[in-house]
């Protein structure tokens, strides 16, 4: 096992190497790009400015130049990973002043926002992480996981039955909701359109700066009721059905018959018989979980307004800002190989007869 897992962490290297390089690639080949779009002439390019705007062009080079943005693709590859800007005398080889705006992504130096020098990409992404994705992300895959799998072992050990079809019904339909949708409905009803239950934009009110904690944090919370709703039904909804078929298929086997048949009690072989050999679907589903806690929903997180990666990803995207771009798409690429490695180590832990050699 730990032989394996060297090697997987070893493949990571060339696999984000590779990653990082179709982000920048497919940035390359999207419309647009920073110097134009900072001068307000969205997906124009040089060619088609105009006269008065040979004063422009030169603004738009120097800010290319600034940037590094008018260097070739593999140049600019080699900027972005970081360990290859640095000339012997501490300074970097690319930026045209000495200092250069892209940090480097092997390093976790993410730079800092094309459009907003003095802003450190990696300081907006910590307290993004910190006060909006990650509790939102943690809070609603804790919900997901503690609803989704009694609901699912309920459903198989009562297959065929009344509440198993209506319990079929519902999460389906749940499933077939879009989120947007979801998000926006749920706003009309909570919000001052119909009930005024619950704020439905961002996570704090105005005016309570310096109000009590109890006060605050019970603002937090009403803030974050719909949100979380939204991110968890999805997830909701396709792991019960998950956990449900891999339960179905496992308490039909010869050794559980066996056990029944030894006189142990109904719960003790679902729960100790069962439930260990039908969660291997649910542990596949894990590998999703940890790019989204650091990615971010942006579609919760528009729909909401509320400040955390998924917008900040969004905005990058508007910006053509290929820094903030590139830092939140390679994290959200690394947690990924990250969720992938753990979910093959939990394989193991769950099943001894899977092994790696």
């Amino acid at each position: 096992m730990l032989q394996y897992i060297i090697r997987r962490i070893l493949w990571t290297i060339p696999t984000m190497l590779g990653i990082i390089l179709i982000i920048l690639a497919l940035l390359h080949a999207a419309p647009g790009d920073p110097a134009t779009q900072i001068l307000g002439l969205g997906g124009s390019t040089t060619g088609e400015v105009s006269q008065e705007g040979a004063d422009i062009e030169s603004r738009i080079a120097k800010f290319k130049h600034e940037n590094a943005l008018d260097r070739n693709f593999f140049i600019q590859y080699l900027g972005f990973l970081g360990p290859f800007n640095v000339r012997p005398d501490g300074h970097k080889w690319f930026g045209g002043d000495g200092r250069h705006p892209w940090g480097g992504l092997l390093t976790f130096d993410f730079g800092v926002e094309l459009f907003n020098r003095n802003q450190a990409i990696g300081d907006e992404i910590r307290l993004r992480l910190k006060e909006v994705t990650l509790p939102l992300a943690l809070i609603s895959s804790f919900l997901i996981y503690a609803l989704a799998l009694p609901i699912g072992i309920y459903s198989a050990n009562r297959i065929g039955t009344r509440i198993d079809k209506v319990t079929t019904l519902t999460l389906f339909l749940l499933y077939s909701i879009p989120v947007f949708w979801a998000g926006l409905m749920l706003q009309l009803i909570f919000g001052k359109t119909l009930l005024d239950l619950l704020p439905v934009i961002g996570l704090h009110s105005r005016g309570l700066e310096d109000a009590a904690w109890g006060v605050r944090a019970w603002d937090l919370v009403k803030h974050g009721i719909l949100p979380v709703a939204v991110m968890t039904y999805g997830g909701l909804a396709y792991l019960s059905r998950q956990m449900r078929s891999g339960m179905i298929e496992v308490i039909h086997q010869d050794y559980i018959r066996t056990a029944r048949a030894k006189g142990l009690s109904e719960k003790s072989v679902v729960l100790k018989h069962a439930l260990r050999n039908s969660v291997i679907p649910v542990i596949t589903i894990f590998a999703s979980i940890l790019p989204i806690m650091i990615g971010g929903s942006l579609i919760v997180e528009t729909v909401f307004n509320l400040p955390g990666m998924g917008q900040y990803m969004y905005k990058g995207l508007l910006e053509r800002d290929y820094n903030v771009i590139m830092a939140t798409m390679t994290l959200s690429g690394a947690m990924t190989l990250l969720g992938i490695l753990l979910s093959d180590i939990a394989y193991a832990l769950v099943d001894p007869r899977i092994s790696y050699s």
